[in-house]
């Protein structure tokens, strides 16, 4: 079947103040999240005037795509749709109906293994087409975590990173971070196994005798396990040891969106800054040329038979459909 289009799908993010708590109520809906952290979380978008920025970086991400479709003569339409707010996946799929789109492919913005991050996105997307009777196909591309061009942005922004350090000579430790997700959710997918096997590479192309990955963003009652050390806690723990130069790298992110923004660049550094650590925070891949090259190689894998699948070292390429039973999960289980 020809391919007509383009999706990006994302998870969204509010563009006002009136937006925030709708915007949370349907991120949160089903899910055991306590009120008071839902609350707290709506704090956060109201220090930047109930803006995410992640909408933003979206648009312009779609913007590089399609230079880099045209520049390799692909010219298919982008569409752009998220799971939780406008523009909404459903909306945007009726309009494809309507501009007679018949077979998309779906780049999303989650590079890693996950309910959160891949199986949600495919339910997601699946609601959406039975939403239009199924007159547009839409297929998922396959996850990236260890593409060349996923694995050397990150490099490069941590080595950019550790350049700017106060005293680049010196010693520093690095700590990766993601979202952490509950250890019931990471007992179904290889989430941390690729996040750790991302954080090793990185470490060891730029020689990091110091690294760690740890966690952040944790949601859910306490009672619940997530993954951890949490960012903060090691922060800390670093301070005991006698650290006095950090790099943080949130290669679980691919955008500088508001929990990057809001859980690094304002509370881990300022817990830094009053332990006495100089804390530089890496950049995420964002608009990186590699990144951008990267989505174009995986829309040709899909629309130019032979192409080859590109991964990062001695690692095998993510299938282009998933296991039936990978990363399954169902919120407010037990860990058991």
């Amino acid at each position: 079947m020809s391919v007509d289009a383009v999706i990006l799908v994302s998870f969204g993010g509010p563009e006002g103040m009136d937006d925030v708590m709708p915007f949370l109520e349907n991120v949160l809906r089903g899910k055991n999240v306590p009120e008071d952290r839902k609350l707290q979380v709506a704090e956060h978008y109201k220090q930047f005037g109930g803006v995410s920025p992640i909408n933003s970086q979206n648009r312009a991400l779609i913007d590089a795509i399609k230079d880099e479709l045209e520049m390799c003569d692909i010219r298919l339409p982008i569409y752009f749709g998220n799971r939780n707010w406008h523009p909404l996946l459903s909306d945007v799929l009726k309009q494809m109906r309507d501009d007679g789109i018949k077979h998309a492919l779906a780049i999303v913005t989650s590079a890693y293994s996950s309910y959160s991050g891949c199986k949600q996105y495919l339910d997601n997307i699946q609601r959406a087409v039975d939403m239009v009777d199924g007159t547009v196909i839409i297929q998922k591309l396959r996850q990236y975590y260890n593409h060349p061009g996923f694995v050397e942005a990150n490099i490069d922004r941590v080595r950019d990173a550790i350049e700017t350090l106060p005293n680049p000579t010196d010693s520093f430790a690095v700590a990766f971070t993601a979202h952490s997700i509950p250890i019931a959710m990471a007992k179904t997918c290889p989430y941390d196994e690729q996040l750790r096997e991302v954080a090793g590479v990185i470490a060891c192309q730029l020689k990091i005798a110091d690294w760690k990955l740890v966690f952040q963003s944790r949601s859910g009652p306490p009672d619940q396990p997530w993954l951890d050390p949490d960012i903060l806690d090691h922060i800390r723990t670093l301070k005991a040891k006698g650290c006095g130069q950090l790099v943080v790298a949130p290669i679980g992110f691919i955008s500088d969106h508001l929990e990057v923004v809001y859980d690094l660049d304002q509370q881990a550094k300022k817990l830094c800054s009053e332990l006495g650590i100089a804390m530089i925070r890496a950049g995420t891949v964002g608009l990186h040329p590699a990144v951008v090259s990267m989505f174009r190689e995986l829309i040709e894998e899909q629309i130019r038979p032979g192409m080859e699948r590109r991964v990062y070292g001695s690692g095998t390429a993510w299938p282009d459909v998933c296991p039936p039973d990978c990363c399954s999960y169902t919120f407010g289980r037990s860990s058991d």
